[in-house]
């Protein structure tokens, strides 16, 4: 027994080492400072950025989203599934506990070589608890453990980056919804113009001022703008209906706050490049894929080497019930196994060359992953830069047409030119004032996409306003 625990020991010494590479973070080329860097930056890390647009409608609806949107409950829910993995995986480092009962009733043939009992039939009543230990020699378990805590990383910044997403897209479609407001808004103020215009005209046309073609131009601009409405009012529905679901709602109407003029463009949140690399979800999370696929070579080679495992079993056993506890009937066995392959025809190693290459196809996704993040930051700054210029030459192109509008109707009222310079100028200003629309609400998202693409510490203040995890019915 001595000479046992003596060996036992320094099997377990031994056991720390573990074949297979150990993950070093790979050397990425990534650039010093961003090329389009804007000049007004503010520091933002561990703040609540949407509430910048300054409407508390808007945190209300981010707030209910947060609690309640459906993805986030699912993303919680495989967190909770890759944790219960990792339990499972790392309990084969420890020695398994269980234990067994039997109770026979048999008959054995009288002409077998070994004499039947003196009493046959017999009755045989057990109960063993039994123990098994596969000792970790060579760090298959470990590694194993290794890629399933990697795993559970992994899946939780999929959960944060799940809530990068709904941040910003409950925002921007939040910021859409009033964009539209503002074009049917706009659309119906023009409707009614036209309808006046349309009766001034049909009056005049009655007592023969105008001719029949002015009254059917100016027919034609009113079914311009009625045929604009119902388009816009189809958009509203939809956004509406996205923004239910993405509040984990069934669809239905969304409550209005600031107009789309009343929302304050967020700060350009202060950073370098170098800490994208630590605030993306989805890098982490490649990260930790490279992790667990570099761990899995290491549990992949360790199958080269033999199994050891120990097994004992310690019980009663007796052939009758009532004295089954009884001194006389105790049962005990120890011992060990060692298993290692010999010919596998391949088996192992396409094994290790399929863990291999699923490190190589994770470590070329980590590098990917970098180089999307980079871009969409870079396309982020750039867009909202340009988007602004080309949103102050659209206001200014605006209040031209309006001048434009208003010198036409003097010139077409004091009869210095026809109502066609009228009706071209009405038919500019028309979609000058939606476009103009749209690209606010495109300038007003673009400061979301900005925080979505550099990631950031207002995740953590985002992920303690979600809601807990599906509980499971025990029914």
């Amino acid at each position: 027994m001595r000479r046992i625990l003596i060996t036992l020991i320094m099997v377990i010494c031994v056991a720390g080492c573990m074949v297979g590479p150990d993950y070093k973070r790979p050397t990425i080329d990534t650039p010093q400072a961003f090329r389009y860097e804007p000049k007004d930056v503010a520091e933002t890390a561990n703040t609540e950025w949407w509430k910048q647009f300054n409407d508390p409608v808007l945190d209300s609806l981010i707030a209910e989203a947060l609690a309640s949107n459906k993805n986030v409950k699912i993303a919680a829910a495989n967190i909770e599934g890759a944790a219960g993995f990792l339990m499972t995986t790392r309990s084969a480092l420890f020695p398994q506990v269980g234990y067994t009962g039997t109770a026979l009733r048999e008959r054995v043939s009288r002409n077998d070589v070994i004499p039947a009992p003196r009493e046959n039939p017999f009755n045989n009543h057990q109960i063993l608890a039994g123990a098994s230990w596969e000792i970790d020699l060579w760090g298959r378990i470990r590694r194993l453990s290794e890629a399933a805590q990697a795993n559970l990383f992994a899946t939780e910044e999929a959960r944060r980056g799940v809530i990068l997403s709904l941040v910003a897209e409950v925002a921007s479609s939040y910021v859409q919804l009033r964009a539209f407001d503002e074009q049917l808004a706009i659309s119906k103020r023009t409707l009614k113009t036209y309808a006046d215009s349309v009766t001034l005209f049909g009056k005049q046309h009655k007592y023969g001022q105008v001719s029949q073609m002015t009254v059917a131009q100016a027919q034609s601009q009113y079914e311009t703008a009625a045929a604009a409405i119902p388009a816009i009012e189809i958009q509203i529905v939809a956004t509406e209906n996205a923004i239910s679901i993405l509040l984990g709602r069934n669809p239905g109407p969304i409550a209005r706050g600031k107009t789309l003029d009343e929302l304050t463009m967020p700060a350009v949140p202060a950073g370098l490049p170098s800490q994208v690399l630590e605030q993306r979800p989805d890098i982490r999370q490649a990260e930790q894929n490279l992790i667990a696929a570099n761990a899995q070579i290491g549990a992949a080679k360790a199958l080269y080497y033999p199994t050891i495992s120990l097994t004992g079993a310690y019980g009663k056993s007796s052939n009758e019930l009532e004295n089954l506890f009884k001194g006389p009937s105790n049962v005990w066995n120890y011992g060990g196994s060692i298993i290692g392959p010999i010919f596998t025809a391949g088996n192992i190693a396409g094994q290790v060359k399929q863990a291999t290459a699923a490190q190589q196809a994770a470590l070329l996704a980590y590098e990917l992953a970098i180089q999307n993040a980079f871009a969409d930051v870079e396309n982020a700054l750039y867009s909202q830069d340009k988007l602004g210029e080309q949103l102050t030459a659209e206001q200014k192109r605006v209040v031209a047409y309006k001048d434009y509008t208003r010198l036409s109707w003097l010139k077409y009222n004091g009869g210095y030119t026809s109502y066609l310079e009228v009706l071209y100028a009405e038919t500019q200003l028309f979609p000058a004032e939606l476009e103009a629309a749209q690209t606010q609400a495109a300038s007003l998202i673009s400061a979301a996409n900005i925080y979505k693409a550099t990631g950031g510490g207002w995740v953590i203040e985002a992920d303690k306003m979600t809601g807990p995890p599906p509980v499971a019915s025990n029914k």
